[in-house]
């Protein structure tokens, strides 16, 4: 009887082992603290809607039922938090990674997940040189700034009639670059760049470079940089009276701008690397079940992140594997058509094809003004 008991025991023990869901880490890494907290938190809020939909329908590869986990990290915008962030997911043994959301993390952070073999898929950094650098596990969802900053260029001359600008960056990888590639662009296109200053991503008085800028009497004001900085950098010119219009890229485009600005918001253009919300496949739909997941509307690029997890989850099919080199071998070979559009990637990791979007705010709304298919 004892050893009928035991017996049965250890039968039932080894049935229940059989079918527990195997457990599968995707990473995402972004900044939960600091100035860019809030757009950190809708990338990962992005992914975590899809993981939390994807395990509620169910996730069958390789005749094993498997749960998605999202490994979420705070690499507060840092590139040195970054490294150790990625080297953290490394030692998770995560099947892929989404993010990082800045491109001065993303760049130091690839080489850790390139060493690991482990697949990066950016939602939102734009500097080209993320994927310049020869990192066969290196992808994004967005449009780059030698994209982004010359489209910016075209409709400040053919909508807003610039024919000067002064330019002004945050020093990052990002805001940097994003300035350079503008005053190139702009350059090419005839309007005369007056100057061109750097601050940095903490600092919250403009009004030593304004004043200077105020003499200078361009018709805009490009600036390189966040939300967090933008908003008052565009209330601080208001404030000393130009009359000149701020540009800006993507990382001040986002619906905290208003609050962070105030009524100074609406003399902002910026531009945004993907497509409007409202022209996305299902996109309002989206952003409508978003919002009563997470009580507020998307920032951002929670699209992206939300389609990253389908993109990962539809190279393992495709791999009918969970291992991340097989994954990873699948990335490339990706056309997937999800919330933001069909994604194909280049032989860099870059997207085939991408929509540039402007937009203007009036009244502190934001509104899409043209968009530009790359």
């Amino acid at each position: 009887m004892l050893n009928l008991s035991v017996a049965a025991l250890a039968s039932i023990t080894v049935s229940s082992l059989a079918v527990a869901d195997e457990l599968v880490k995707i990473g995402h890494a972004g900044p939960l603290t600091g100035g860019s907290a809030h757009l950190g938190k809708d990338n990962e809020n992005g992914a975590r809607l899809a993981i939390e939909e994807i395990n509620a329908s169910g996730l069958t590869i390789n005749h094993q039922k498997v749960t998605l986990v999202l490994d979420a990290q705070d690499d507060a915008a840092d590139p040195r938090q970054a490294t150790q962030v990625a080297q953290r997911f490394v030692d998770d043994k995560v099947v892929a990674v989404i993010g990082h959301l800045n491109s001065g993390a993303s760049i130091p952070a690839s080489k850790i997940y390139s060493d690991a073999g482990i697949a990066q898929i950016s939602p939102s950094s734009t500097n080209p040189a993320y994927t310049q650098q020869g990192f066969k596990t290196s992808f994004r969802l967005v449009a780059t700034d030698a994209q982004q900053g010359p489209a910016l260029a075209a409709f400040a001359v053919k909508a807003l009639h610039v024919k000067t600008v002064a330019v002004v960056d945050d020093s990052t990888a990002y805001g940097q670059g994003l300035a350079n590639q503008f005053e190139e662009g702009a350059k090419a296109l005839g309007i005369k760049v007056v100057s061109h200053d750097a601050t940095n991503d903490k600092a919250v008085d403009f009004r030593s470079i304004l004043t200077k800028i105020k003499g200078e009497n361009p018709d805009a004001i490009m600036y390189g940089g966040m939300d967090s900085t933008g908003g008052p950098f565009v209330k601080q010119a208001r404030q000393l009276g130009l009359r000149a219009r701020v540009l800006s890229g993507d990382g001040v485009c986002t619906e905290s701008l208003a609050q962070l600005a105030g009524a100074s918001a609406d003399n902002v253009i910026c531009s945004q690397v993907g497509a409007a919300v409202e022209r996305m496949n299902n996109g309002p739909q989206f952003e409508a079940k978003y919002q009563k997941r997470f009580g507020h509307p998307i920032e951002f690029d929670a699209p992206f992140t939300y389609d990253a997890v389908h993109i990962i989850v539809d190279a393992m099919r495709r791999a009918n594997s969970t291992e991340p080199a097989k994954v990873l071998a699948q990335l490339a070979s990706t056309n997937y058509t999800g919330i933001t559009g069909t994604t194909a990637f280049d032989s860099k990791g870059d997207l085939r094809h991408c929509v540039i979007s402007l937009y203007g705010y009036k009244s502190g709304k934001k509104s899409l003004l043209d968009d530009v298919k790359m």
